[in-house]
């Protein structure tokens, strides 16, 4: 007849109790079976006694004495005593043993130990940190989880601007007094995601610090993947093969440029960081902010054309600005302007131009001195000597006009100039026409912006037929690109 015998946890397990938190590895009592003979056979046979080992009701094997795993689960222990002070530890399911006498030993302890060792899984309690009722993160108790997604806020906020959030939420009764100036009031600080706490039993090893759980948090991971650069790639293509666009991998490298070249061997993020929070935070903001003068213009035909003065200087204004702000982990979603007052209106400024025109007075702006044609030679060093205005060829007809109002000041030969008019504008500005064919104008006649005072040709020291072109302001040489419309 067989039967089962309860029997009390290990006295050495027992002994283990120094662990703040000790490890669960309740021995449920085992049954005792044994084989039931008459008196008279146990005298003539020896029997041996086994024990049959389950775990999680699994079979795990048999061995010779219980003390056989009772030494596998102290090394566990012993193993993880320093690493794991203050940790509430257990094996899960309990180790159960059924004991038998038997005429011939079954036990396998080699065997059964090495299967036993592989099945017990030491877990320790821990704080998961659920994002949408999934568990993220693991931390050692409650108290580090709230702190990580305390942390993750005072990234964008003060600690004493979460304080008093979080006292004008335990008083919601409470009337907001308008902004100061310059003062920034957080209505909101939230995760995007729905967060919360749980207890679970983890694996020692997936328990995290602070610091650990807020980058994979912020991140989606603890490292960013790095690739380097074979022979032949280029930004984009290094994007596009890491299923990135220009754009990200661009944020993800910092360093880099749409024109940037990257070299064999060197090294480039190309993680797309997905993070599995986000902070919103909801704010009032009161900002001073200019309001920018006009500038106005008023007409004086009493005024030669071309001269301005300044009537009235301008100058900005000023208004207080009450703002409603919404960003996500530092970006701004959304900035809406809730109520503005105007402290100081601004003052416009105001430039008073002439519009009398005076046939020996330029307008102060240069017509174009041809009809088309296109600059064959610029302003600056030329053939190791400088080139002092513009070369002009290639126009509709070879006419050549006056840039602006003015009295002919110059009109003949001189050297390598050829044939050269010199135009004075009445208003600091002289133009020069050099290499003409033939002159149309005398010294002292007036002339009007556009009229037609000779013709392009190519005499002096010339390569062809052009127009030189020259301005002049004050007596100093200037680039007529500078004057020309």
């Amino acid at each position: 007849m067989l039967f089962n015998n309860k029997g009390n946890k290990s006295s050495k397990l027992k002994k283990k109790q120094s662990l703040k938190t000790a490890v669960m590895t309740a021995f449920a009592a085992s049954a005792l079976i044994f084989s039931s003979v008459s008196a008279s056979a146990a005298g003539s046979f020896k029997l041996t006694t086994v024990y049959h080992v389950y775990h999680d009701q699994q079979y795990i094997g048999t061995v010779s004495d219980k003390e056989v795993v009772e030494k596998i689960v102290e090394e566990k222990e012993d193993t993880l005593r320093d690493s794991l002070k203050d940790k509430d530890l257990n094996f899960g399911a309990n180790i159960e043993y059924i004991k038998e006498q038997v005429f011939h030993s079954t036990a396998n302890d080699q065997e059964t130990i090495q299967k036993l060792d592989t099945a017990i899984q030491i877990q320790a309690e821990a704080s998961a940190i659920m994002i949408d009722g999934k568990p993220v993160v693991f931390l050692e108790d409650q108290e580090s989880a709230e702190h990580v997604i305390k942390r993750l806020k005072l990234k964008y906020v003060t600690e004493e601007q979460l304080d008093e959030l979080e006292a004008r939420k335990a008083a919601p009764e409470t009337e907001l007094q308008p902004l100061k100036e310059n003062e920034t009031r957080i209505l909101d600080v939230r995760a995007s995601q729905n967060v919360s706490f749980d207890t679970e039993k983890v694996s020692p090893d997936k328990i995290m610090s602070v610091e650990e759980a807020m980058t994979i948090l912020q991140k989606g991971t603890l490292e960013e993947k790095k690739y380097t650069a074979q022979e032949g790639d280029v930004l984009g293509t290094i994007a596009n093969n890491h299923e990135l666009t220009l754009e990200q991998f661009l944020a993800l490298n910092p360093d880099l440029k749409e024109d940037s070249v990257v070299k064999i061997g060197q090294e480039v993020n190309v993680t797309a960081l997905k993070p599995f929070l986000e902070i919103i935070v909801e704010k009032e903001e009161n900002r001073k902010e200019p309001i920018a003068f006009t500038n106005e213009t008023v007409n004086d035909d009493s005024m030669p054309k071309g001269e301005t003065k300044v009537k009235q200087e301008g100058k900005n204004g000023e208004r207080s600005v009450n703002y409603r702000i919404s960003t996500q982990n530092g970006v701004t979603l959304s900035s809406v302007v809730t109520s503005e007052t105007v402290l100081t209106e601004p003052v416009n400024h105001i430039v008073v131009q002439g519009t009398k025109v005076i046939p020996s007075r330029g307008t102060g702006s240069l017509a174009w001195p041809t009809s088309g044609g296109y600059i064959s030679s610029k302003q600056g060093m030329r053939w190791g000597k400088s080139h002092k205005g513009i070369d002009i060829a290639r126009p509709s007809n070879r006419t050549i006009k006056a840039a602006d109002n003015g009295k002919v000041v110059s009109a003949g030969w001189d050297g390598g100039y050829g044939n050269k008019i010199v135009i004075d504008h009445q208003n600091g500005i002289r133009t020069v026409y050099a290499h003409l064919s033939s002159i149309d104008v005398s010294v002292g006649q007036t002339v009007s912006q556009g009229s037609a005072i000779g013709v392009m040709g190519s005499t002096g020291n010339s390569t062809g037929i052009h127009l030189h072109f020259e301005v002049y302001k004050n007596g100093s040489l200037q680039n007529p690109l500078s004057y020309l419309n």
